[in-house]
Parts: C-alpha cells; sequence; structure tokens
C-alpha cells in the first residue's frame, strides 16, 4: 500500500496527532511494511473458520450472583465524617 500526503493527513486527524516534518518523511517507511502484511492476511481464506473472540477455551470464573440480605442502613451510616439520611457525603473530587 503506497501512503501519500493526503493518507497521513486523514490518519493524523483520525488519530488527533499531530506529526513533525521529520516523523512525516519516517513514517511511510515504517508503515509501507506493516501495511502489506495485513493485505497479506487479508488474502488467507477464512470463510470455513468460526467467529471467535479468543482463540484459547476460556471459561467464565465469575460466581453466579445471588440475592443476600446487606447491612442495615444505619449501621453503614454510623461510622460516617459526614452524612445525611440516607446516604455518606464524601468531598467534591471533580471541579
Amino acid at each position: 500500500m503506497q501512503i501519500n500526503e493526503t493518507l497521513l493527513t486523514s490518519l493524523e486527524d483520525s488519530s488527533c496527532l499531530m506529526l513533525s516534518p521529520e516523523e512525516r518523511a519516517r513514517l511511510p517507511g515504517e508503515l509501507e511494511p506493516l501495511l502489506n502484511d495485513m493485505a497479506k492476511l487479508k488474502q488467507i481464506d477464512t470463510s470455513g473458520v468460526p467467529e471467535c473472540v479468543s482463540p484459547l477455551d476460556n471459561v467464565n470464573v465469575f460466581r453466579d450472583d445471588f440475592v443476600q440480605p446487606s447491612l442495615e442502613r444505619e449501621l453503614f451510616l454510623k461510622n460516617a465524617a459526614k452524612k445525611n439520611d440516607e446516604f455518606i457525603i464524601a468531598p467534591k473530587t471533580v471541579e
């Protein structure tokens, strides 16, 4: 794949980067081998291969959710430095 100024400008815009003149001169030589390898991968026939998220046989190790009693609100709020009737009041972290 040929990398020209139009493609570089588009890549710059979509990635929110500003390339220096040295980077613009160096980038085509670095990206072309990578893009050529990607083009080779696109030629592989994968029509008989099922789609998958991972090639590994991963198993979900999370436990099942179940309802259980939680702390009483009064007990939970008892040691809070600042509170109202229902919630703990925490300091503001974002202006």
